[in-house]
């Protein structure tokens, strides 16, 4: 039966993928068919070492992971896998029995929700969707953090220098006398790296720098003393 329903995370107008690992058949075929239903791509697996060889298609993920897998450590040992492996995929546990340490502890540990049997299907796409939408938003994060490291690849040495002085709070007579330049080069460098950084404040150009890295100036500038004329 198809479900009508679009929520935070549920989308189908991006790649969203939710794996679901669970070692009962009927129950992973059951998961499968409802989250494909709300039009999201599913895929059911049997066990952790199965998740764990699997290659991870692109675009946001979600796994909806069975708490009481039989194998050591069930669920718990999967969601302590990936965190030692530093994966980011956010967690959705699902249980026969509602085990207050065991949920405690998932939860703990970064998990999305802990949801005991029976629960309504749209409590469980209301946690798969949470889980998705959190992973959309790294995904996101870590684009524009590569755009940026991207953008600053096309900044000269100086500009790199008169940015990082701009990011320590330097006043442009400052950077001038600090690099040995003039103050209207200081303007040329700053403004060439906004429109290099595409900053659309200097506010923007400030918060690129310090994601980026440059917060301390002698790393840019080479050690110029003051007073020291150099080529601009």
């Amino acid at each position: 039966m198809a479900l009508p329903i679009r929520m935070n995370g549920l989308s189908d107008s991006d790649t969203a993928t939710v794996y679901v690992v669970t070692d009962d058949v009927t129950d992973n075929d059951t998961l499968c068919t409802l989250l494909s239903s709300a039009g999201l791509r599913t895929r059911g697996l049997a066990c952790a070492a199965s998740f764990l060889a699997r290659e991870r298609a692109a675009g946001p993920a979600c796994l909806l992971l069975e708490a009481d897998l039989a194998e050591a450590g069930g669920g718990l040992a999967l969601q302590d896998a990936l965190i030692a492996m530093q994966d980011p995929i956010p967690v959705v546990f699902v249980a026969d029995h509602a085990d207050v340490a065991t949920s405690v502890r998932s939860m703990k540990a970064g998990a999305i929700d802990f949801l005991t049997r029976p629960f309504p299907e749209g409590v469980l796409l209301g946690a798969v969707g949470a889980g998705l939408a959190k992973d959309r938003q790294r995904l996101a994060r870590d684009k524009a953090s590569t755009d940026v490291a991207e953008r600053a690849q096309r900044l000269s040495q100086r500009e790199r220098e008169v940015m990082a002085l701009v990011a320590a709070g330097r006043m442009n007579k400052h950077i001038a006398d600090e690099l040995g330049i003039s103050e209207v080069t200081v303007k040329i460098h700053r403004g060439n790296a906004m429109r290099k950084m595409e900053a659309r404040s200097f506010a923007d150009l400030v918060i690129m720098a310090h994601k980026l890295g440059m917060t301390s100036p002698a790393l840019y500038h080479g050690g110029i003393g003051r007073h020291r004329r150099e080529p601009a």
